[in-house]
């Protein structure tokens, strides 16, 4: 089962579809990689695939894809617009772990407390959040810390059925990926030096907080082991420092 797959593959086109496409360099070793755990019976392979793409206002678009039979599947996509952009990045965690589906879907905010970044970003998507949440009901508490990096639109649920994510979900994929493409349509780049700054703050400590605080972090040392796995999250998946600190 690729239960993810789909999700993906929609995401591919509409993003060729809709922007000046480009690829984005995936350092050695990360495009595919593999592994075989569990015994016996239980045995099976695990696959997690890397895709990049960078467009004219976008930085890095990257996807995750882990496939290892049906209880484990992992997509973890996400959109980092360039620095001279006040958009919000897009993000989509959909997990299938042996305890159930845990899903995450938002437009992460700059700047969560300012009025007018909400009014700006928040505001055009909270129809869309009202929309789905009766299809996809709150999942829980998540952590504190956590919440400064997520919006009001933020879709987080724990679907009981496998059908809820290959139809409510998806539709909520969808139009969450629809509607940050429109705000990107109609981005336009900043000048003043001090937003810039504040700019480049804010998606710093962004990619920091994930960086470290990354979930998948357990699961890949356990397949691939501590050395890729570092590799993996600060040179590929949250590598705006390393890009920074190469040209500096």
């Amino acid at each position: 089962m690729t239960l993810y797959q789909p999700f993906l593959d929609y995401a591919i086109a509409l993003l060729q579809e809709r922007l000046d496409l480009r690829s984005y360099p995936i350092p050695a070793g990360f495009e595919s990689k593999s592994a075989t755990v569990g015994k016996g019976k239980n045995q099976d392979n695990v696959v997690t695939t890397s895709y990049g793409y960078q467009a004219p206002k976008l930085r890095q678009i990257r996807a995750a894809h882990v496939q290892g039979g049906d209880s484990l599947q992992v997509l973890n996509f996400v959109i980092f617009p360039h620095l001279n952009y006040d958009l919000p990045f897009f993000g989509a965690d959909l997990v299938t772990l042996p305890g159930g589906h845990l899903i995450a879907l938002d437009m992460q905010p700059l700047f969560r407390d300012e009025s007018w970044y909400q009014a700006k970003y928040t505001q055009p998507i909270l129809p869309i959040f009202t929309a789905h949440q009766p299809h996809l009901p709150w999942g829980g508490d998540f952590p504190e810390e956590a919440q400064a990096f997520f919006s009001p639109a933020f879709l987080w649920t724990r679907p009981q059925a496998t059908e809820v994510v290959e139809t409510r979900v998806f539709a909520a994929f969808r139009d969450y990926l629809q509607a940050y493409l429109d705000l990107v349509d109609r981005a336009e780049p900043i000048t003043d030096p001090a937003m810039l700054a504040k700019i480049e703050q804010a998606q710093l400590a962004y990619l920091r907080y994930r960086a470290e605080k990354d979930p998948a972090r357990g699961m890949f040392t356990r397949f691939y082991g501590p050395e890729w796995t570092e590799e993996y999250i600060h040179g590929f998946l949250f590598d705006l420092e390393r890009k920074r600190a190469a040209v500096a």
